[in-house]
């Protein structure tokens, strides 16, 4: 007999099936993030789930108002050490329980998965090949690496991705140049352009760049592109949320509170 999810399932059903999914046990020595089920009701009914980069206090409230009963996250709010519920964090947990929301959070398991992750969801849309693990973090590959059909212009790559672009994006060494082999760490990957330099790689995509890289790059002919922090992990959240809808008929929605960097 087949379960009709459009009636809802029980938190622990959907809890058990991202645990597995996004393979979360493997990390449990690498990330410092309490990957799972941060707050919530393990029998609670969900009909309804929200999907955001960060467990803010903006995408709660917003998760909230659009009346979703969990909200998945990139980033939680506990990251490895005990924290007083107190200011900034109390809000965000009252908010929490006074809407009736659980919170999941993902962290290195959403960078990392070969399907659903950021990263590798960056190089589907980049139409990459021979997609391979890359940047080692406490021995998990964290990011990925490939070739592209035909070589890109920065700007072609931009375009592709689909990013929203603003001041804090930029570009170092990619003016009248092409790519074609391409490393991929989204988020905080400024320091994995070495590796990209040692595996002799066209261009490194990243979220957040670092000043200290720059003349490096520079003297070493070496290409990057830092997106932004928030757009580099829209990724993986979008595409759990399109594997929930698919997989369960729930209904779902995201939640876009982008911060510039």
């Amino acid at each position: 007999m087949s379960i009709n999810y459009n009636l809802g399932m029980k938190t622990k059903e959907l809890v058990d099936f991202f645990k597995e999914t996004l393979c979360i046990a493997d990390f449990a020595s690498a990330d410092i993030s309490l990957n799972g089920l941060q707050v919530g009701d393990m029998e609670a009914e969900v009909k309804k789930v929200a999907f955001a980069v960060d467990a803010s206090l903006a995408s709660i409230t917003e998760a909230a108002r659009q009346k979703a009963d969990m909200l998945f996250v990139h980033h939680g709010i506990f990251w490895g050490r005990a924290v007083a519920i107190v200011g900034r964090h109390y809000d965000r947990v009252k908010k929490l329980l006074s809407s009736n929301l659980s919170l999941f959070a993902c962290h290195l398991p959403l960078d990392s998965h070969p399907l659903l992750g950021n990263n590798a969801q960056m190089a589907l849309k980049l139409g990459m090949t021979d997609i391979q693990g890359f940047s080692t973090y406490k021995g998990v590959k964290v990011g990925c690496k490939g070739i592209l059909p035909q070589a890109l212009t920065a700007d072609q790559v931009i375009q592709r991705l689909g990013i929203r672009t603003n001041p804090t994006n930029f570009k170092i060494n990619c003016e009248n140049k092409t790519f074609k082999s391409i490393g991929i760490v989204s988020g905080e990957g400024a320091f994995d352009v070495y590796q990209a330099m040692d595996e002799d790689l066209d261009l490194l995509i990243s979220g957040e760049g670092r000043y200290s890289i720059i003349n490096d790059c520079l003297e070493s002919d070496m290409s990057m592109l830092c997106l932004g922090h928030y757009e580099t992990e829209t990724f993986g959240v979008k595409a759990v949320m399109e594997k929930v809808k698919s997989t369960f008929g729930l209904e779902v929605c995201f939640v876009d509170i982008p911060l510039g960097l």
